[in-house]
């Protein structure tokens, strides 16, 4: 009972606090700002919108036919079809339960390709490596290049307790490791069995041959992500004159709450209008940005996610 009480105050949670900053991002803004909001979500260029919602559907293909080279390296040849939905799945599943997307993914590509979920749950992992490091990269040279623009945001970071709390938990990781690697116990031994196969998918991606068209697509699924959201700065005057780097800074610090929130519901837009505002954006245009960007966003998602519910079980039920 403990443990279904726990899954489902982590999936309710993060959904309440963003209605609860939904709510009140609007009781604390003043008639005139919630006017120029509805003024610019009424008046924006929605041409900038479906560019951009074009060029996040090219990273759907790419991602999708990235995976194709870490499963050809484990022997499996599945149809893009197959592939295409599974990624589908991941993103509309995230929305809904964080990080549950990639089992999903890996469920998928099990029932309709007939590839053993370890091994495909591996060459997701490698996937979301490489994502990560990518992520890391952008994150960084972005602070390096906005940081006296950020300053007045890391000021109000408590570095010591992320300090203190980063340090408990590096000494229990190492901890965890170690047992892990001497240990004797025979759930210990099971569990390493079963991870055996989930090594080879995520060794999948370091040892491939295909390594350099396989990392050309992992640029591309960033660009893609960044080039979307520059797309629709122009679908507002206010937002149109941004440069490129705090275009970028904007983007990272919503990819950063997507990544930890249940897709950004209600987080997003606050975070993109505050992130905006230090730029010199009214928070009513920074907000309806934000507004416009989660909302293409978001029913990409849930129209690719459903039609991948519906089409895969017809298309291939033979699995």
């Amino acid at each position: 009972m403990n443990k279904k009480l726990s899954k489902f105050l982590s999936i309710t949670l993060p959904l309440l606090l963003g209605v609860f900053l939904i709510i009140y991002m609007y009781r604390h803004a003043t008639a005139k700002e919630l006017a120029d909001l509805k003024n610019s979500l009424r008046t924006a260029d929605y041409t900038y919108v479906y560019i951009s919602l074009f060029v996040g559907l090219t990273g759907f293909w790419a991602r999708a036919y990235r995976w194709k080279y870490t499963l050809a390296h484990l022997g499996y040849e599945v149809p893009f079809g197959v592939k295409f939905g599974a990624v589908c799945i991941t993103y509309i599943m995230n929305m809904f339960i964080p990080r549950s997307g990639e089992v999903s993914r890996a469920v998928a590509l099990n029932k309709y390709a007939g590839v053993p979920f370890d091994k495909a749950f591996g060459t997701i992992i490698a996937e979301r490596i490489i994502d990560l490091i990518l992520l890391v990269i952008v994150v960084a040279l972005t602070a390096a290049l906005q940081f006296d623009a950020l300053k007045a945001y890391l000021d109000d970071i408590p570095f010591q307790q992320l300090l203190f709390y980063g340090t408990v938990a590096g000494i229990l990781f190492i901890g965890s490791v170690l047992f892990f690697m001497y240990s004797k116990l025979g759930w210990v031994q099971k569990l390493k069995l079963k991870i055996s196969g989930l090594t080879e998918g995520v060794l999948s991606a370091f040892k491939m041959p295909n390594k350099w068209p396989f990392l050309l697509l992992s640029l591309y699924i960033w660009f893609s992500y960044v080039l979307m959201f520059y797309v629709t700065i122009y679908a507002l005057p206010e937002t149109s004159g941004l440069d490129f780097g705090t275009v970028v800074t904007a983007f990272v610090i919503g990819s950063i709450v997507i990544t930890f929130t249940n897709g950004g519901t209600g987080f997003f837009p606050f975070a993109i209008s505050n992130i905006l505002y230090v730029y010199g954006v009214p928070k009513s245009a920074g907000a309806a940005f934000g507004w416009i960007v989660w909302t293409s966003q978001t029913g990409q998602i849930l129209f690719l996610g459903i039609l991948s519910f519906l089409l895969l079980p017809i298309l291939y039920r033979n699995k």
